[in-house]
């Protein structure tokens, strides 16, 4: 295993950059994965736009989240993996050719999947799956999940109806994405530029409401998920794609009995992290390799092109994940 490994850094451009820096080592319950492929999220670009822009903190930090490649080494302690391993995980800092990480924050890829679908899927199994535990779902329930169509969002489509939900609304902004969200398994679909959003979910269910919400817009549409939920039913919030503010009708809130919760698992103390991913591995990840759950890849680019991945994901014309080739 080379000394020095290659790593892009934030903070001080508008692009990521390159830098030659040395191999880590890792501790006590880590292991070392020699990347194979990363994924971009939002927030990927958007703390790095804010550096630039002045508006977050101009310092530098290697770049990245989510990632897929081969366990390099281990730290004492770090048991439940061997050298040689095929995982894919979340950690800071995983935008380089040799990523450090907590042991129990990987999961086994299946044989199914190649580097680059396996790198596109962490983020949106342990947020999809962790939301929906947090809302108590169970099979035969209704789920309405919103910004359906964003990576996660899809994700979440395939995982509710893998696990027995048996209607499952998504929303989209656009007409032309409603063939999209059926071939993932939406029951029905919601183009909230056309439909009112709160009266199609409540068509689409009897008048009823959906039992479950994933949100992964917020703002006004985070408002209208309430009167568009069942009586004691549950919403979860994930994203703000459409920002963090939200006004909210009371009234919907407190006759309906709902139960509102926020996740973000990202920022999640290792050990309840490494609990969401146990979970994942061992309720999910049977749909992941007989592909009930698949990732969508929008483009793979080359680590030194990652400028234009950064400006794929700006463009907002993305169809599903971005990801790069680790050399």
């Amino acid at each position: 295993m080379t000394a020095m490994m290659t790593a892009l850094f934030g903070g001080t451009s508008p692009q990521w950059q390159s830098r030659v820096v040395p191999v880590p080592e890792p501790g006590p319950g880590q292991v070392l994965v020699r990347a194979r492929a990363v994924s971009l999220n939002n927030a990927d670009v958007q703390q790095l736009d804010s550096s630039a822009s002045g508006t977050g903190r101009r310092r530098e930090y290697l770049a990245g989240y989510e990632f897929a490649g081969d366990i390099a080494a281990t730290g004492p302690g770090a048991d439940s993996v061997h050298i040689g391993d095929r995982v894919m995980g979340i950690t800071m800092g995983a935008f380089a050719q040799y990523v450090l990480a907590g042991h129990q924050h990987v999961m086994p890829i299946p044989e199914s999947l190649g580097y680059d679908e396996a790198s596109a899927l962490p983020t949106g199994l342990l947020t999809e799956h962790g939301a929906l535990t947090r809302a108590r779902f169970r099979s035969g329930q209704s789920v309405l999940i919103t910004g359906a169509t964003s990576s996660i969002g899809l994700i979440g489509v395939q995982m509710a109806k893998a696990t027995g939900a048996a209607h499952v609304i998504g929303t989209t902004r656009s007409k032309t994405k409603e063939a999209l969200l059926r071939q993932s398994g939406a029951d029905s679909v919601v183009v909230t530029d056309g439909q009112d959003l709160t009266q199609a979910v409540l068509d689409a269910t009897g008048g009823e409401g959906a039992d479950v919400v994933l949100d992964h817009v917020g703002g006004q549409t985070f408002a209208d998920c309430l009167p568009a939920t069942r009586v004691d039913g549950h919403i979860v919030n994930i994203g703000r794609l459409d920002g963090p503010q939200a006004t909210i009708d009371l009234d919907a809130l407190s006759y309906r009995h709902l139960h509102v919760r926020g996740v973000s698992f990202g920022f999640s103390r290792p050990e309840a992290l490494g609990h969401v991913v146990a979970a994942a591995v061992e309720e999910v990840m049977p749909a992941v390799a007989d592909h009930r759950i698949r990732p969508f890849v929008d483009s793979v680019h080359a680590f030194d092109r990652a400028h234009e991945a950064a400006n794929r994901m700006r463009s907002h014309r993305a169809h599903g994940k971005i990801v790069l080739i680790v050399p």
